[in-house]
This record gives C-alpha cells, sequence and structure tokens, in this order.
C-alpha cells in the first residue's frame, strides 16, 4: 500500500534474524566454497588413480573417498562448530567445498546402476548398504573424537 514502509529481507539462522549479507561476502563465501571443492575433488581424483578396480568389482575407490569424507566431515564440522572461534570462511571451505568436492554421490548411484546392469545385484545392493552404514557410522565417529576429554575421562556425549 501507498505511504507503508517497504518488507525488509532477512535471514534465520538458530533463531536469529539479521539482514541478508552483502553481495560481496556472498562471494566470498562462493570463493571459499569453489577453492575447497577444488582441492576435495583433486584428492578425490588421487585416490582414484591410486586404488583400481576391475569391471564388475566393489568400488572401492568411491567407497574409501566417501567413508573417509564422512569422517572428516564429523571431525572437521565439529571442531568448526564447538571448538574454534567462528569464522564466515571455514565451514563453507571445509563443509561444502573440500567434503563435498571430494565425496561424491553422484558417483555411488552410477557404480551401483552399472553393477545392477551387468548382473553383479548382490555387489550393488552391498555396496550402497555398507556405504550409507559404514559412512554414518564414520561421521558419528569423527564427532565423537573431536570432542574433549572431560575431567572425569570418559567422553561427552
Amino acid at each position: 500500500m501507498p505511504g507503508e514502509p517497504e518488507p525488509t529481507v532477512t535471514l534465520s539462522v538458530e533463531h536469529v534474524s539479521r539482514p541478508l549479507a552483502a553481495p560481496t561476502v556472498r562471494l566470498r563465501v562462493l570463493a571459499a566454497i569453489g577453492a575447497g571443492g577444488a582441492l576435495g575433488s583433486l584428492a578425490r581424483y588421487e585416490v582414484a588413480l591410486a586404488v583400481s578396480v576391475g569391471a564388475g568389482g566393489f568400488p572401492w575407490a568411491t567407497f574409501l573417498v566417501n567413508i573417509t569424507g564422512s569422517l572428516a566431515l564429523g571431525v572437521l564440522m565439529t571442531l568448526v562448530v564447538e571448538r574454534w572461534p567462528p569464522t564466515k570462511y571455514v565451514r563453507p571451505f571445509v563443509g561444502i567445498g573440500v567434503c563435498g568436492g571430494y565425496t561424491t554421490w553422484s558417483t555411488l548411484m552410477t557404480d551401483s546402476i552399472l553393477l545392477m546392469r551387468s548382473g553383479h545385484v548382490l555387489i550393488a545392493v552391498g555396496y550402497l548398504a555398507a556405504t550409507l552404514v559404514c559412512g554414518l557410522a564414520a561421521t558419528m565417529a569423527g564427532i565423537w573424537l573431536s570432542r574433549p576429554w572431560p575431567v572425569d575421562g570418559r567422553r561427552a556425549s
């Protein structure tokens, strides 16, 4: 309606409302994600070169990057969120960029479909199940490992 003030666009993060970030900050965050993604993708490529798999075999290289990436994500995000001083760029760089570039959902799905099409259904199903179970366990282990030991000698839950 004429004479009414324009509404303000806000983001709500953990019940805190603040104005939308300036475009330069957004570009810097995108640059951090891109740089991290480049590093993570290069690391994944190197693992794929180091771990060879024959046709119809268990896709060990993809399994390895997804499980180690899950462990790294658990460790690093716990450190970033709970232990290190807050920053605008570390979480996007490490969590979205490095870990996102290193791990690969699309290759997991492609490997599984190719295994099924070539008649290796049990390997495909085992691969999917093992990746899900081991990935969740690795993430939980990473979170557990990066939490400090309390005074009584037992880990915080």
